[in-house]
């Protein structure tokens, strides 16, 4: 029992030597924006002004800078893990809260009048503060899912690169047709019309009732706004190096939208990781094992490659 108690003691000195051999800290960095304030987390090393910083844009819903949800009962701690991969490749990070988390406490958004340009507007303010504020010699954008058409949107001057993580290719109606479809394909017609008279009016009343979620009245304005965007076009603006990546298990977004976003840019690098999944885990399994993975009370680790991969591109640019 003695013996290990001193190799627990042992493990946990090293792992924490190990991690402060690079002066790694955390910092929480708030940071002034339209509505409400952005607040997250850096992670990085002061004492070291030749490290890059990678600014994380988390996906869609209520998420937060790890990406979990209290809201949706989602945890997967996937940004928060890639943030300490990625700080053992020598990469500083800033994960961020999306507004609809820091506005459960502050109450200031109306939703009914909110739009997606605001989190482009977000992820501007964030590159902007950094730029200003630090010395980071290299400035790069990880968005995930849909954090990756902001990330787009938000990286046409100040970034060095971006990086595509689960992203789409088709824009946001099209891929919710296309989802939606394969599950139930009796909603298709419906989904189809819908989103048309929404482009065409400003607002569509006559959908289907089981359609509540996706066109309910209170965020149409948030939808509309949304799915003007067309991905592929978006990209083909950025004058920077780009990667790339999505997963084999990805129930979200399959590897065919990261496909698009490549030939739209085919000097872009493309990487598809066998069995990672839209939470950035590996799944040796179904789909039971898939969908488990985004409510485990302990998130298993991402996919190692990930990091590697990332790594691997904002260094060969420096």
């Amino acid at each position: 029992m003695k013996k290990s108690i001193i190799l627990i003691l042992v493990m946990l000195a090293f792992g924490t030597a190990a991690f402060a051999q690079e002066n790694f800290e955390e910092k929480e960095v708030k940071i002034p924006s339209n509505t409400i304030d952005v607040q997250g987390t850096l992670l990085y090393n002061p004492k070291n002004e030749k490290m890059p910083l990678a600014i994380i844009i988390q996906g869609s819903g209520p998420t937060d800078r790890n990406t979990n949800s209290s809201v949706t009962n989602i945890k997967t701690n996937a940004s928060k893990y890639l943030a300490e991969d990625l700080a053992k490749e020598n990469i500083a990070t800033y994960r961020y809260d999306k507004s609809a988390i820091a506005d459960l406490t502050e109450k200031k958004i109306d939703y009914t009048t909110y739009i997606f340009d605001e989190f482009i507007v977000d992820a501007k303010n964030v590159i902007a503060y950094f730029k200003k504020n630090y010395k980071f010699p290299k400035i790069y954008i990880i968005g995930h899912s849909q954090g990756s058409l902001v990330g787009m949107l938000a990286s046409e001057k100040d970034v060095d690169g971006f990086i595509s993580l689960a992203g789409l290719g088709n824009s946001a109606d099209q891929a919710i047709i296309d989802q939606v479809s394969k599950q139930a394909p009796y909603f298709k017609e419906g989904l189809i019309n819908s989103f048309k008279t929404l482009k065409k009016e400003g607002e569509v009343k006559d959908y289907p009732p089981a359609l509540q979620s996706i066109f309910n009245p209170t965020i149409q304005k948030f939808l509309l706004s949304y799915i003007k965007y067309q991905p592929t076009e978006e990209i083909k603006k950025l004058k920077i190096p780009i990667l790339i990546i999505n997963g084999t298990k990805d129930i979200q977004v399959p590897e065919t939208e990261a496909e698009l976003l490549h030939k739209a840019v085919p000097d872009s690098k493309i990487v598809i990781i066998e069995n990672m999944n839209h939470v950035l885990k590996i799944i040796e399994g179904d789909l039971t094992e898939n969908m488990a993975s985004y409510k485990q009370e302990n998130p298993k680790p991402n996919a190692e490659q990930l990091a590697k991969e990332i790594s691997k591109f904002i260094h060969e640019k420096e």
